[in-house]
């Protein structure tokens, strides 16, 4: 197997500074070179860039390889004619040596680009990049600053939101102060991040197709949700409108966030029962066998409104803002039933009773419907054989 060591000089400084025209084969010319480039300019990272293509040679060689080293330039005006000469003098070296594959050595990001005009005439095994050791940190920084100003997702993502918060920032400094200014570029910033961090653009970006699907192919959930959105806006509102007209004292927040929470929840549970009954109905005209988490989240989602309710009427019914539920006095032939009060805590424990038994049903009845698809399917199965 024969292989081709070649060193890239894009840029032609081996050549303008020794006046010797490439290319340069063979390991006593190549070895020569260094020695002309060096004494040249010594602080030259080309010197290094041979140097290496040397040692690549010959660890290659002591693997019983047989190969060649050559150095490469862009002896030219213009970066074409670089590009140009860097593939006529590769077509030069493969009609001489006639190698099997070839290890590229470069030193610099320009070199780099070099590497797909060599791939085009010959298989490249190795690309060898060269980094000066007292340059090491700078040379990495460049090549990551090149890898992500290459990719144009990033560039969006990032360039694009900090260039328009730095417009922004001096028109805001000059309208409302440095506090402002300061306060609405960080808020912008952070809902950006979060954005992006709780991957809501591929969610907005995917929800126009999924409803344009869900209106085609006439799914119930798409009126649901609907009904759901307006339920979830009522509650909303209900919660606000029970913290602003009621008495409830604005000082703490446990007591105000109990008193939303009482007004909202009823409304709230609707709309998440909603959304998951279309969800569940969705499942069950699609598929002829409905997973349990379907069948759950109804009883799961009206369970948790019942607890919540529970435990918010619980403090407001303490603290004197919620009047305790009467069960009056009933006589119902010769059952007479007396009049009952249930006080704050016996109120609590009955939602949170109804609440367990609630999703004790749900979980009861999906094992049940389980049950009886993958039995009837098995029955089929049986018949089939």
């Amino acid at each position: 197997m024969s292989t081709l060591v070649v060193c890239v000089d894009r840029n032609d400084d081996i050549g303008t500074k020794t006046g010797l025209e490439t290319p340069v084969a063979g390991w006593e010319a190549v070895r020569s070179l260094v020695t002309e480039v060096g004494l040249a300019d010594p602080e030259d990272s080309s010197v290094n860039c041979l140097l290496e293509s040397l040692r690549v040679a010959r660890d290659l060689r002591d693997g019983d390889e047989e190969v060649t080293v050559a150095v490469i330039s862009g002896a030219a005006e213009t970066m074409v004619g670089r590009d140009r000469a860097v593939a006529d003098q590769m077509d030069d070296l493969i009609a001489e040596f006639d190698p099997d594959s070839a290890v590229v050595v470069i030193d610099s990001a320009q070199d780099e680009r070099l590497v797909p005009i060599i791939e085009s005439r010959l298989q490249v095994d190795a690309v060898d990049r060269v980094v000066v050791r007292q340059a090491r940190d700078i040379e990495s920084t460049y090549y990551l600053l090149k890898q992500f100003l290459a990719d144009e997702e990033l560039r969006q993502t990032v360039l694009v939101p900090v260039g328009v918060a730095l417009l922004a920032f001096p028109i805001i400094l000059m309208a409302a102060g440095p506090a402002t200014a300061v306060a609405a570029i960080t808020a912008v910033i952070g809902l950006f991040v979060l954005y992006k961090g709780l991957g809501v653009d591929e969610y907005v970006a995917d929800l126009p197709t999924d409803i344009k699907d869900a209106l085609y192919s006439g799914r119930v959930s798409i009126v649901t949700y609907v009904v759901a959105a307006g339920l979830s806006l009522i509650g909303l509102f209900a919660g606000a409108l029970r913290v602003s007209n009621s008495s409830v004292s604005t000082e703490g927040v446990l007591l105000p966030a109990m008193a939303f929470a009482f007004a909202s929840v009823p409304w709230l549970a609707a709309a998440a029962l909603a959304a998951s009954t279309g969800r569940l109905l969705d499942e069950i005209i699609r598929n002829d066998r409905v997973r349990n988490s379907y069948l759950n989240l109804p009883f799961g989602v009206l369970a948790v409104g019942l607890v919540v309710r529970g435990f918010s009427a619980y403090f407001l019914q303490r603290e004197g803002y919620v009047e305790p539920v009467v069960v009056p006095h009933m006589e119902l032939g010769s059952l007479s039933v007396e009049r009952i009060v249930l006080h704050s805590g016996t109120r609590m424990a009955l939602f949170v009773v109804a609440g367990v038994v609630v999703s004790l049903l749900g979980v009861q009845l999906s094992s049940y419907l389980t049950e009886t698809s993958f039995g009837e399917e098995f029955e089929d199965e049986e018949l089939v054989e």
